[in-house]
């Protein structure tokens, strides 16, 4: 089963070697037709810590490296 990339923006960085990204999708609603957005939060493991809150970042799933990280950031 191929792994999920997903791509959002930093909107924290205040835990050491992780990284809160912010994803947002749209869709359209089923019954109103209106384009709706919606935004998840993930924390994923940046090992060097070289991504600032307002970066562009790509992240993939992984194995679990803490209770709540289960993404890391690809290097862009």
């Amino acid at each position: 089963m191929p792994k999920r990339i997903l791509q959002g923006t930093v909107t924290s960085t205040q835990n050491a070697q992780t990284v809160t990204v912010s994803v947002e999708r749209r869709f359209t609603h089923p019954v109103l037709k209106k384009t709706i957005r919606k935004s998840k939060k993930y924390r994923a493991h940046d090992e060097q810590e070289k991504f600032n809150v307002g970066d562009t970042v790509r992240i993939i799933e992984c194995a679990p490296k803490s209770k709540t990280k289960r993404w890391e950031v690809v290097a862009e």
